[in-house]
């Protein structure tokens, strides 16, 4: 008898309608003789409804209570999957996170998995339950309930699956992955496979099937991940281990994200000690640096610019403040107006030219770029948002996406 870890999202589990779906979907893989994991997230919009509800209480409400808060999302759907599974003659179980042993480390409402005991799981499995685990959430060392942040569940139901070495299938409101937003490009390609390589890179420059931490544990455990719809029984697409086939193209996927800003700081003294003092005060708050760019020194001045999440702006705009403080004459601009824009491919290894080929593009088409950064297997611009639908198209007509 095999195990299977299956993951429900948000819209696939958003109404009691549809809860009753999923459970006849899971009944259905019990009978075929696996034991069954599902991991599932809050139904629909609740997350959200519960951000708003303390934020019309506070303006910066304390994580650890918003950890509390958002944790019961989750909560009311395992219940509802199980008393359904349950009710069709299925023996289910429900858990929260730290029922299910999901340890984790880090900040309130950023926290990531440390380490899981799935002893509490084995055994339900043992018994032939159905387990339905909350995601999103785990505890800490403190005994405080922690969340994992937006996409959390993905991750949860991944960690999982390595630490009982099965698979795991993502079931959500698409049928796989594209080689581009098809709501973006109606004629996009869907992938029947994508290396953990070039998913993580997708998922992390704004490709939205997938959660980045959920990848980067799949692959490091060699979990194999099945993307599919979760109301259809339509071929998906799976992520896994590369392999030569997987080099024909240059260019696999496009990702565009518009969550960044970006923040240049002008007229800093050039010295070493005061661009690491810029970054270090950054890191103390956990805000995510992506894109850096800095000009060559002139007069014993630079101007350093970066990119950052949008929804950390009110932070980012405090330390800037604090920049200013330190260095006399520095002034700092920020664009909310971004849009990262990313092609990911592995046959880039093996493939030149496509840097060449990208500025083509923007010339043709009279696209400019602030910032540009690359890795083996990525190109990724900074562009205005005005841009974002000319450039992708273009791009994707020039690589046949």
């Amino acid at each position: 008898m095999a195990i299977v870890v299956q993951k429900y999202g948000g819209t696939s589990v958003g109404t009691i309608e549809k809860i009753k779906a999923v459970a006849k979907r899971v009944a259905q893989r019990r009978e075929k003789g696996d034991s069954v994991v599902v991991v599932v997230s809050a139904m629909g919009k609740t997350t959200d409804m519960l951000l708003g509800m303390a934020k019309e209480i506070s303006d910066k409400p304390s994580r650890r209570e918003l950890d509390m808060l958002m944790s019961t999302g989750e909560q009311v759907s395992i219940s509802l999957l199980s008393i359904a599974l349950n009710e069709m003659g299925y023996d289910s179980v429900s858990l929260t996170g730290l029922q299910a042993g999901i340890i984790t480390e880090g900040f309130h409402t950023k926290a990531r998995i440390q380490d899981i005991d799935a002893e509490r799981i084995k055994g339900y499995l043992s018994q032939e339950k159905i387990v339905v685990v909350a995601g999103f959430q785990g505890v800490n060392a403190n005994g405080d309930i922690t969340t994992l942040g937006r996409g959390g569940s993905d991750t949860t139901a991944v960690a999982v699956a390595a630490k009982l070495g099965c698979t795991c299938e993502i079931y959500t409101d698409v049928d796989g992955i594209y080689s581009v937003d098809p709501r973006l490009v109606p004629t996009a390609r869907k992938l029947d496979t994508i290396s953990y390589e070039e998913m993580l890179e997708m998922a992390s420059l704004g490709a939205g099937v997938m959660e980045t931490r959920a990848v980067e544990i799949g692959q490091k455990y060699s979990v194999p991940i099945y993307v599919a719809l979760s109301t259809e029984d339509w071929p998906g697409t799976y992520i896994k281990e590369y392999d030569v086939t997987m080099e024909s193209r240059a260019i696999t996927g496009l990702s565009v994200s518009d969550k960044d800003l970006m923040v240049t700081i002008n007229h800093v003294p050039y010295d070493i000690k005061n661009i690491s003092f810029i970054f270090e005060e950054l890191a103390k708050l956990d805000i995510n640096i992506d894109m850096i760019s800095q000009t060559a020194p002139s007069h014993g001045l630079v101007n350093v610019s970066f990119t950052a999440p949008k929804n950390d702006q009110h932070i980012i705009e405090e330390i800037m403040n604090k920049i200013k403080e330190r260095f006399e004459g520095v002034e700092v601009d920020v664009e909310t107006a971004i849009t990262k824009l990313s092609v990911v491919g592995i046959g880039m290894r093996s493939q030149s030219g496509v840097a060449a080929k990208m500025f083509k593009i923007f010339a043709d088409h009279n696209i400019g770029f602030k910032q540009v950064t690359t890795s083996e297997i990525r190109i990724s611009y900074a562009i205005d948002t005005a841009d974002k639908q000319k450039a992708i198209e273009a791009v994707a007509r020039e690589f046949q996406l």
